[in-house]
Parts: C-alpha cells; sequence; structure tokens
C-alpha cells in the first residue's frame, strides 16, 4: 500500500472511531482475496494452577525486629572473629517478609538447590553486559531498586513494583520528581558498604556512558528522555522526569535495567577512574574464575568449573530476614550443573535436577506424563500463555548497521506495507505451532500485546490468516516476481541486477524451539518464493548482531512488555533513538519512521504519560491495532509454561508463571523457599563455606 493510502486510511480510522478495524480490513481486502479477522481463541487448557492474590504490603515490610538468627555455621564465624555478628551485618531496618504470605510458614536453614543451565558464564561483570550463563544466575546474585518477578500475585488494584533496594519512594507535588530512600545500612557480601555511591556509578558510568551496555541493554531512554538522577544523601536519590508522575518507570528499575554492581570493585577497572584502562578490559576484568565478585543477592559464587559446574553459597550480609529474624536465605548452596537447555528438562522431571522453567514444548507431553505417576519427584504446574516468538524486520534505511546494497534493498522490502503483508499471509501460524508439539498447547500469534496481559483486546487486534495465494499476489505488487524460473522471487531489474531477493535471518542455537521455528519460517517462505538464509547463532552473539544492526529479520522470543505492558513499556515501539529493537537511529543520529510507527509512538508516549485508567486501556486499544493491521512485526506462535520444582521445596507460591514479570527464579522468592528437615538429604559441596568474608582474599572460606 503506497504511503499516500496509509495516510489518508489513518484519516479515515481516526475519524471514524471505532469503526477504524472494519475499514481497514475492507482496505486490505482490495488487495487480499482473504480478508483479515480477528485471532483465533486458544483451544482449552486446564493444567494450571491460579495464583492468591494479595497487596504489596502483604509480601513483604521493612522494619527493625527484637533479635536475629543465623545457620550455626555461620555463627561458628561470629564467634571465631571472622564475621561481625549478625545484627551488626543488617540493616537499620530489613527487608522482612511476611509469614502470612508464605505457603508453608516459616522455613528451616540448610540443603541445596540443584539448578542445570545451558548457558555458559562470561563473567561477573553484568554492568558491562556480561552473562552469568542465565538460568537464574544473575536472580541470584544481582538486587535491583524495585522487585517485579513476584507482582503475578498482587491484585491488579494494587499493581506496583515491589520496594528493593529502594525501600520507599514519594513523588512531588507536580509530578515530575521521585525520591527514593534506599535501604540504610545494608552491606555488599564482601562487608562494604551499600550505599548512593553505587547507584551514582552506575547511572553515570554505566547507564549515561555510551561506551557501556549494561547486561539487559538499558540505556538513558530506558528510564525517560531527559531524566536526571542525583544523589540527595548516602541513602536518599532524587529522579527528575520530563513527563509527570511517569509510574512505568519504577518497573524499568526492576531486574534488569537498575541492577547496580558494587562501585567500590568496579572502579578500579573503568576507564573514567584508571588511567590507561579500555572499556574491553573494564568488561572483562572479572572473568568466571574470579570468585570473590561482591553480590547484594542472597547468594555468592564459590567455585567455578568450566563446562562443569558453577557454586554459590549463602551471602553473610544478605539483607532480608523472616518475621522471626532469621536471616534469609534458608538454602545453604545454589548448584548449577553446566550443561543444556534440554537438559534441564530431563533432569528436573527425573529428580536430578530441583527446577525447570518448561519453556520448550517438545517436551510437554513427556513431562505431563511423568509428573503424573504416583512416584515422580517433582510436581509440574502449567500457567498463562505467557511465551510468544516473532520475526522482526529491520526498518531502518538510514544507516544503522551500514547494510551493502543487498541489506539496503531487503531494508526497504522491510518498509513496504504489501511486502510485510504477503510475508504475514505467508505464515501458516497453526503449522507452526503444531510442529513444536500437538495438543492444546500453542495458538497462533498474530504480534502485538499478548492475551493475558489486562490491556489485551482482541477486537483491536487484526489477524492476517494463511493464504499462499494472497502472499504472492502481494509479492507482485510489491515489484516482486519470479523472472527466470527457479522458485523464487527477483528483485527489480534495477535494484541488485534483477537477482533473487535473499533474506538473511537472525536465529539462536541455544533453543530446539528456536531452530524449529526457523527451520520452518524458511520452508514456508520458500513456498510463496522468498529465499531466506538461516543464521543460527549462540543467543549472546545473536543479540550483539540485532543490536549493531546487522541483520535482516531476527526471530526471537517476546519480552516481558508484550506482556504485561506496564514494564519496559517504552520498548513497545521506537519511542527513543536505542530503543528499538528492529528501527534504531542511522548513523546520523535520526530515526525514518514509517507513518504508523508514528502512531504507535504517540499511543505509547501517551500511555506513559497519563496516569487515567481508561485513557490508558483506549491507547493501548489504538497501539494494538496500529501494530497488527501493519505488521510491525510477524508473529509466530504462543503457548504456555510450566513450572517444575522437586517436591521436596516447601514456600512453592501456587500459580508461579514460568515468566511473566519475570522469570520464574525471580518469582519464587527462592531466598524464602526451605526444604523441611526431615527432608534434608542433598550434598552441599562446599559445607560450612561463606563468600567474601571480611580479610579473605580470593576464594571461599571455611570455619573449620
Amino acid at each position: 500500500m503506497p504511503v499516500q493510502w496509509e495516510v489518508l486510511l489513518r484519516k479515515h480510522i481516526h475519524a471514524l472511531g471505532g469503526a477504524g478495524l472494519l475499514l481497514s480490513s475492507s482496505m486490505v481486502a482490495v488487495l487480499a482475496q482473504t480478508a483479515p479477522t480477528t485471532p483465533p481463541d486458544p483451544p482449552q487448557f486446564d493444567a494450571q494452577q491460579v495464583p492468591t492474590f494479595v497487596g504489596v504490603g502483604d509480601i513483604l515490610e521493612f522494619r527493625t525486629l527484637p533479635e536475629y538468627h543465623e545457620p550455626d555455621y555461620v555463627k561458628a564465624f561470629v564467634d571465631a572473629g571472622a564475621l561481625p555478628p549478625v545484627e551488626e551485618r543488617l540493616p537499620v531496618e530489613p527487608m522482612v517478609y511476611k509469614t502470612s504470605n508464605m505457603p508453608d510458614g516459616i522455613g528451616t536453614y540448610g540443603d541445596v538447590i540443584r539448578h542445570v543451565i545451558g548457558g555458559r558464564p562470561e563473567g561477573w561483570n553484568y554492568s558491562a553486559g556480561q552473562t552469568q550463563g542465565w538460568g537464574g544466575i544473575d536472580i541470584a546474585l544481582s538486587e535491583c531498586l524495585t522487585r517485579t518477578g513476584p507482582l503475578f500475585q498482587v491484585r491488579a488494584e494494587e499493581l506496583e513494583p515491589l520496594p528493593n533496594l529502594a525501600k520507599s519512594w514519594e513523588w512531588s507535588e507536580d509530578g515530575h520528581e521521585l525520591t527514593m530512600h534506599l535501604i540504610e545500612g545494608a552491606k555488599w557480601s564482601d562487608g562494604d558498604p551499600f550505599d548512593s555511591e553505587d547507584i551514582m556509578f552506575y547511572w553515570n558510568d554505566v547507564i549515561l556512558n555510551p561506551q557501556v551496555t549494561p547486561l539487559n541493554g538499558a540505556s538513558p531512554e530506558t528510564f525517560g528522555t531527559g531524566t536526571t538522577l542525583e544523589a540527595v544523601d548516602a541513602y536518599t536519590i532524587k529522579w527528575t522526569f520530563q513527563e509527570e508522575r511517569p509510574t512505568q518507570y519504577l518497573y524499568s528499575m526492576a531486574y534488569g535495567n537498575f541492577c547496580p554492581g558494587p562501585s567500590h570493585i568496579l572502579k578500579s577497572e573503568h576507564p573514567s577512574y584508571k588511567d590507561g584502562a579500555t572499556y574491553d578490559q573494564f568488561r572483562n576484568a572479572f572473568p568466571p574464575e574470579y570468585l570473590n565478585m561482591p553480590t547484594m543477592g542472597g547468594w555468592a559464587p564459590v567455585e567455578y568449573r568450566a563446562d562443569d559446574i558453577i557454586v554459590l553459597r549463602r551471602n553473610p550480609y544478605y539483607w532480608k530476614v523472616d518475621e522471626n529474624g532469621n536471616q534469609l536465605p534458608y538454602l545453604d548452596e545454589m548448584q548449577y550443573r553446566l550443561s543444556t537447555w534440554a537438559d534441564r528438562d530431563v533432569q528436573a522431571v527425573a529428580g536430578s535436577g530441583d527446577l525447570s522453567n518448561l519453556e520448550q514444548p517438545e517436551s510437554f507431553v513427556e513431562a505431563l506424563r511423568r509428573s503424573a505417576e504416583e512416584t515422580a519427584p517433582a510436581r509440574l504446574a502449567f500457567g498463562a500463555r505467557t511465551i510468544s516468538y516473532s520475526i522482526y524486520p529491520n526498518l531502518s534505511a538510514n544507516g544503522w548497521g551500514e547494510p551493502d546494497s543487498r541489506g539496503q534493498a531487503v531494508r526497504e522490502l522491510n518498509r513496504n506495507l504489501d511486502f510485510r503483508l504477503a510475508v504475514t499471509y505467508g505464515l501458516n501460524r497453526q503449522a507452526l505451532g503444531e510442529a513444536l508439539v500437538r495438543g492444546p498447547f500453542t495458538s497462533p500469534y498474530p504480534g502485538g500485546l499478548m492475551s493475558p496481559t489486562s490491556y489485551y483486546d482482541k477486537e483491536s487486534t487484526v489477524y492476517y490468516p494463511h493464504s499462499v495465494e494472497d502472499a504472492k499476489a502481494l509479492l507482485e505488487k510489491a515489484g516482486l516476481i519470479d523472472t527466470d524460473g527457479n522458485g523464487f522471487v527477483n528483485f527489480p531489474a534495477d535494484i541488485e541486477g534483477g537477482a533473487d531477493v535473499q533474506i538473511t535471518m537472525l536465529g539462536t542455537s541455544d533453543y530446539q524451539t528456536d531452530k524449529s521455528l526457523a527451520e520452518g519460517v524458511v520452508a514456508q517462505m520458500e513456498q510463496i518464493g522468498l529465499r531466506i538464509l538461516l543464521q543460527s547463532q549462540a543467543g549472546n552473539q545473536r543479540d550483539a548482531n540485532e543490536q549493531a544492526g546487522k541483520f535482516d529479520w531476527t526471530l526471537r522470543r517476546n519480552d516481558s512488555e508484550l506482556i504485561t505492558v506496564v514494564q519496559n513499556t517504552q520498548n513497545l515501539a521506537p519511542t527513543g533513538p536505542q530503543i528499538s529493537r528492529g528501527h534504531r537511529a542511522g548513523t546520523d543520529g535520526t530515526q525514518d519512521l514509517l507513518p504508523f510507527e508514528e502512531e504507535m509512538v504517540a499511543a505509547v508516549n501517551g500511555f506513559v504519560g497519563t496516569a487515567d485508567p481508561e485513557e490508558r486501556i483506549e491507547l493501548m486499544k489504538t497501539y494494538q491495532r496500529v501494530s497488527t493491521e501493519n505488521v510491525y512485526g510477524w508473529g509466530l506462535t504462543q503457548y504456555p509454561g510450566a513450572l517444575i520444582i522437586n517436591k521436596r521445596f516447601a514456600n512453592v507460591p501456587a500459580g508461579t508463571p514460568i515468566l511473566q514479570f519475570n522469570w520464574a527464579e525471580d518469582g519464587l522468592i527462592r531466598e524464602r523457599l526451605f526444604v523441611p528437615e526431615d527432608q534434608q538429604s542433598t550434598a552441599e559441596l562446599h559445607p560450612d563455606t561463606l563468600p567474601g568474608a571480611p580479610g579473605i582474599g580470593n576464594g571461599p572460606v571455611s570455619s573449620n
């Protein structure tokens, strides 16, 4: 559809309000015999648990308790003079988890949780973008200003991020300033005080430094264009926003956008503080073998063996307790076996691993069968359909990634609505899902907001059914015809010499689901005459190429903003020059947004700029219609995940999703998990060991 038709159509839709979708659909029908519709309803799926909904204040509070306790072996360090008393290691007001929100109440100390992961650690400097191997390692080590993982159990009318490193906050009268109060007296796992110096180092020398990219890619725009942050004192910081009361940025301050690292360690290697240091040296200064990296999380690393294991032990300075004053966590040790993601599911089902986010649908049927057996060591529960996959085209035409002539020609195609419609009609989403797993698990996904979010509106969602004939007709309308008879369409003669249209698609080799979907897409695109070259890479390499703009298309699992909306809201559209995965600024620093993208940006910015719930709902309806109608990304399939956890663990919240506001490793609140004393049998690899005790060098210590 030519641009002038898009502009005209937008004017009609705006004028006709609710009739916009019908008019839009009829316009597309001019181009295709198969008219767009709303998406099909997902099949019924009953193997799900429902959370018990509570308020934020029912989960935790910050207060001083009359006395505190710790495991006996930690007390041995105190008695030996190697560690201060527990009350001196805790904040003035520690975070206190409410007993009423613990499914099984106050826990007991001891035992191990055994994880299996397919990732491999690059190092401990997550501030500079290094992965620790995923699978919940990073969540166990790092803490952030706010927390979102447990929000699946918070009532909608009280929904807001949990306090965390920031124990409280208040808005100024005009809504542009947010003052946050940090936990006072908390310490890193090596005993160094945590304060606003750590916050400001992360803000000034990581977020605002274009040479440093944190693990989850946070940028200044993540917290709002023009936002500033200052330290008022050691335990108070103040944000200043351009928008009025932009509460969604509280979600942006959670995992993994605002999780500060230990500035007293990181500064020693940062180029701004170390003469002659480079940013590559800073990024790689703390390799996996560095075993005394201070953390604010419940555990810290004490052992690493390449391609074998990572062991974490309890942080003796952890700043959270239960209502009886027991310093958390209850579990003394975490073991991460370095294997494959598929093996994680196998070992969790078999009982040799303790936890898995069952997200690979190829394993669903066998996992259900095994968990139904009376002797099964693990329990299994499915959540909502919060996992979805999409392909995102590179929509930047002004130089991002410095494409060659072929790449530039493909980007011009990506920007053509007829071409995007041809691709979406060419996708048989039902077949893609069924190729992963048979049964009532998968459902066609049109793109845009996902159905589990309260902002999802089916009537505002445009779905293009599968039609090879319509796909071919739209390719021809876009000027793409098979001129040499080899089954693949060619560019016009004046573009790339009339060569075959050849598109590179990034994918990851880390997961079988990703590989299966990518192979299915390649085959389906061949049926309509498009040649797709799959570049299957390790996830971190794929992410690096995305960030650098080195791709035509990229296939990936979708992020949390499409599930929650209130989290990372700015990522829903290209709201800033470095925000969008598929459309960042070019070499001149500007974005060449298409008209429909400008509408999406306006809807997202409007959502951010208002606290009116009804207005927010209407803005997300607009966003959903515009993004799905114009095919901002090609949605593929969606399905639920299942939490697998060993039956010996207590305090597992009912209905914990494997992914909603964060991964299940955060939603479970692992620092509260425990194993009843009569069921504790798993061997610790480093019994009576603590990381980071004062005066100890690069390695663990023993109380023996």
